[in-house]
């Protein structure tokens, strides 16, 4: 056996069919306590040793590649998982499979680029306005009854409390 890059390979020079949590963490750059979120969450899969240790199959490395991809641009870990259902179990997905991943992907990936544009225009709008005023301010929480109430911690509860917040919940009767 010949230890090379985070695998050992046999003689022949063919790196085994799977891999230990921690060579996939060295060969993926991932923190093993990740890789096993990412187990636990359904993103990826091994099967254990009769010692109890983890073993991955070799197209893990690729699976956790993508998963590092999408959260740096955003995608939910629900929706790679979801994705990752649709790809062949047994063989290293392909680049088509691949393709089909990112081109799903596409639509949530400009929506969030639109959202993010106007947030930008906005706060550059709020920034040039000079209001310095939450009364005022476009990007406030409109709905924000407690913040009507001044900044700070608003949350005492006692009977009263709760008893106006019922009446300011309960639709207006005078209209």
């Amino acid at each position: 056996m010949v230890e090379v890059k985070g695998y050992a390979r046999d003689v022949t020079g063919t790196p085994p069919p799977e891999l230990t949590v921690g060579q996939v963490a060295v060969r993926s750059g991932v923190a093993v306590s990740a890789l096993r979120f990412y187990e636990e969450k359904g993103l990826i899969s091994s099967r254990r040793t009769s010692g109890n240790q983890r073993r991955y199959p070799r197209e893990t490395l690729r699976r956790v590649a993508v998963i590092r991809v999408a959260q740096r641009v955003g995608i939910p870990l629900r929706m790679v998982r979801e994705a990752f259902a649709t790809l062949p179990d047994g063989r290293t997905p392909d680049r088509e499979d691949w393709a089909r991943l990112s081109s799903a992907w596409h639509e949530e990936l400009g929506t969030r680029i639109d959202q993010l544009v106007r947030l930008r225009t906005s706060l550059a709008d709020c920034i040039g306005c000079g209001c310095l005023s939450l009364d005022r301010c476009l990007l406030r929480n409109r709905d924000d009854r407690l913040g009507e109430r001044g900044s700070g911690p608003r949350r005492l509860f006692t009977r009263a409390t709760r008893a106006e917040e019922d009446r300011s919940r309960a639709p207006d009767a005078t209209a």
